[in-house]
């Protein structure tokens, strides 16, 4: 599924409207399909008649605000209980303004959700009396209390946001119309205030959740928290990470009418996609009946050292699982006699190694050259610790190896010791990093990282040419021309040795022929529909990397079920 940012989606709304359909159609029809949603819910879920259904929206002063218009304008007609809270002020769009101009005032119940300019003023000047002037007492001489204007102010005040609790929690649907895709910064406490009023209501974002960034994901603090986002023509890129997915609940993507054309506009953009099923349309590769070994590829393995022996074997496992037809890991001896043991299938190279039980590069050249010949795809890294001699490794593989390297784990650690790694490349390279892992190769701490991944992985693929697979909860996979994020995977995965899973794994879609940017997406994808395979038998605090590897196969299951509707 393709999404697009929020600047993408502006412009396609301009050429839309170039090609015949008027925002005002763009925002008739937004408003079309979310007053849709809601009746949808109020008579199909919660199984209510529209007059016994208080729909309250949330509308702030832009063009969100006008779709809320549009969808209470048809809602009402229909006998629904509208309420429309102005929150920020009123539309000051011209396309919100006549939308709202539209709606029968004698129907709807209106409420102002902001104070007022004279309103902040005067609570402001009283606070600045009260702070520099002695307190007088407002008994009047004839025994009467004086008069306060300031207590007007209040009580009008006090009477305000009553109005507007008693709408919140009286509605069994609110809907937040409040900010849109431009969104950036922080709430104010006014309106934090406002979407933090308990109620049991049915919450429904418009487009984006009020409070999310729409570009990269993040979250302000007080964001609305949705049951259900229906987004317009397509999702956003922002809507693919977190922390904003989790605020979006479920998501709608509405057809609002822009003309297929009109996606021409972004042809030789960066193109952005949701990893779906139909980015594995040629994975797995059919099997004839005469089909052998060497027609599903070689994956070359150079992992693992004394200590850290199971990362070599998860990704040697997690490459054989995946439908390779050979899987050769090269290692020291003591990683090669653990492996050997729980993946009898693969064959194996002994390397050499140092007193510490690490990979030595010099008496390791030579046989590993011989066996990248015969690779279809090397996965390297993996436990194979950062030391002089697995730097220059590294680097030989780099500059040396005839297929596309997929890079993870110490292998980032020794690209981030020397970057002329990636710089002198020879190969189509695959990079796995964690967000840690992201953050030293550009120097930069974690927190920057995880506030700017879509940004970190693409500048990072752009500026060496390589895939980026850049993990965590929605994985980001880029390469100099596209971004991919996907939606496969859960917190059980959150184990040492999961990566190392997933680097055999794309290590084997790759031998496979299914490409790079395809090949990375396509073992990112069944990765996290195998663990949630696992999570769905084990429970995801008890689940291991062992188990995404036994729950492969049901992945593979899963897509031969959905391959008719494409669904997953």
């Amino acid at each position: 599924m393709q999404i697009v940012t929020p600047k993408q989606m502006s412009r396609l709304e301009e050429r839309s409207e170039k090609l015949g359909v008027s925002k005002r159609q763009l925002m008739e029809n937004a408003g079309g399909k979310l007053a849709e949603l809601i009746e949808n819910y109020c008579t199909a879920e919660a199984k209510l008649k529209p007059e016994y259904c208080s729909v309250v929206f949330l509308a702030g002063t832009g063009n969100n605000g006008g779709d809320c218009f549009a969808a209470a304008d048809i809602l009402v007609y229909k006998g629904y209980r509208i309420t429309i809270i102005h929150i920020g002020g009123l539309p000051k769009t011209p396309l919100a303004q006549e939308m709202l101009s539209r709606l029968p005032r004698d129907r709807i119940t209106f409420i102002e959700g902001f104070r007022s300019g004279n309103v902040e003023a005067a609570i402001e000047a009283a606070e600045l009396d009260y702070m520099t002037i002695q307190p007088k007492s407002s008994d009047s001489s004839d025994g009467k209390k004086e008069h306060n204007p300031l207590d007007d102010i209040l009580l009008a005040e006090k009477n305000r946001m009553g109005l507007i609790k008693g709408a919140v929690v009286g509605a069994q649907v609110l809907v937040d119309g409040v900010f849109g895709t431009g969104f950036h910064g922080q709430l104010d406490k006014d309106t934090m205030g406002i979407f933090g009023i308990g109620s049991g209501a049915y919450r429904i974002a418009v487009d984006v959740p009020s409070g999310g960034n729409s570009s990269s994901g993040t979250a302000a603090v007080g964001i609305f928290k949705a049951d259900e986002t229906i987004t317009f023509g397509f999702i956003k890129s922002g809507m693919s990470q977190f922390p904003m997915k989790k605020y979006c609940g479920k998501v709608t993507v509405a057809d609002i009418g822009i003309p297929e054309e009109a996606l021409r506009i972004l042809d030789g953009e960066r193109k952005y996609y949701r990893i779906e099923r139909n980015f594995l349309a040629s994975y797995p590769p059919k099997r004839s009946r005469d089909a052998h070994k060497g027609d599903f590829g070689t994956v070359l393995v150079i992992a693992g050292s004394s200590s850290m022996r199971g990362a070599a074997a998860f990704a040697t496992l997690g490459a054989l699982r995946s439908g390779v037809g050979l899987v050769r890991l090269a290692s020291v001896e003591k990683c090669i006699d653990t492996v050997s043991v729980l993946a009898p299938e693969a064959t194996f190279l002994e390397l050499d190694s140092d007193d510490y039980g690490y990979m030595l590069y010099d008496s390791s050249r030579e046989p590993l050259e011989e066996a990248m010949k015969k690779a279809d795809a090397i996965v390297i890294g993996c436990g194979m610790g950062v030391t002089p001699d697995t730097i220059e490794l590294t680097k030989f593989i780099t500059q040396n190896a005839p297929c596309p390297v997929i890079i993870d784990a110490d292998g980032i650690n020794c690209i981030a010791k020397d970057i002329d790694i990636l710089m002198k490349k020879r190969t189509d390279i695959i990079i796995t990093p964690h967000m840690g892992e992201m953050a030293r190769l550009l120097s930069c701490d974690t927190e920057m990282i995880a506030e700017n991944r879509l940004i970190a992985a693409e500048k990072y693929a752009e500026q060496f040419g390589i895939t980026v697979v850049l993990k965590g909860a929605g994985t980001v996979v880029a390469d100099s021309h596209s971004t991919a994020a996907n939606h496969t995977g859960n917190a059980g995965m959150s184990v040492g040795g999961s990566g190392d899973v997933l680097a055999g794994m794309i290590g084997a879609a790759v031998a496979q022929g299914c490409g790079i940017f395809d090949g990375a997406c396509a073992g990112v994808y069944m990765h996290g529909l195998a663990g949630d395979k696992a999570a769905q038998k084990l429970g995801m605090e008890a689940m291991l990397p062992r188990d995404i590897i036994s729950n492969i196969s049901d992945a593979f299951g899963i897509l031969k079920e959905k391959k008719k509707n494409m669904t997953v």
